[in-house]
């Protein structure tokens, strides 16, 4: 059974206990300031109580929109649970919450040769943005 979990403040040993799905280990500390900050999301998908895939993102605001939008921030589901729609199970819930927290919109960057991201997007009603471009400093 697919449980989607909203992470809050306070539980940030929930996190760590689901540190498999993350690229790196988990930081406590930064996990606890990514936590306490009113702007950031973080949704845990579980199946059958084992964590298999998260959604983070991030609410930007800016002075001459009158509301804000939330930036899709990272998307990962556990090789061993693909192919199951978690994903956009997980992009879905996001988006609700987003909307639930009166943003505009939601957004996302992904590299052209992620096929499987590109089809997550489209099948929960995201469109690509033909003319956008990106630029990055430092370790992205």
């Amino acid at each position: 059974m697919l449980e989607l979990w909203e992470v809050t403040a306070g539980a940030e040993e929930r996190v760590k206990a689901a540190e498999i799905l993350f690229d790196h280990p988990v930081d406590l500390d930064a996990t606890r300031r990514f936590l306490e900050d009113e702007a950031n999301r973080l949704v845990i998908a579980y199946v059958d109580g084992q964590p298999a895939g998260f959604v983070s993102g991030t609410e930007l605001t800016h002075p001459d929109k009158d509301r804000p939008e939330l930036f899709l921030n990272e998307l990962g589901v556990d090789a061993a649970y693909r192919g199951r729609r978690i994903a956009q199970a997980l992009v879905a819930r996001l988006w609700e919450l987003a909307q639930s927290r009166g943003c505009r919109g939601m957004w996302v960057l992904t590299d052209e040769s992620n096929v499987a991201a590109k089809k997550v997007y489209a099948a929960t009603g995201g469109s690509r943005q033909a003319d956008q471009v990106m630029f990055g400093w430092g370790e992205g």
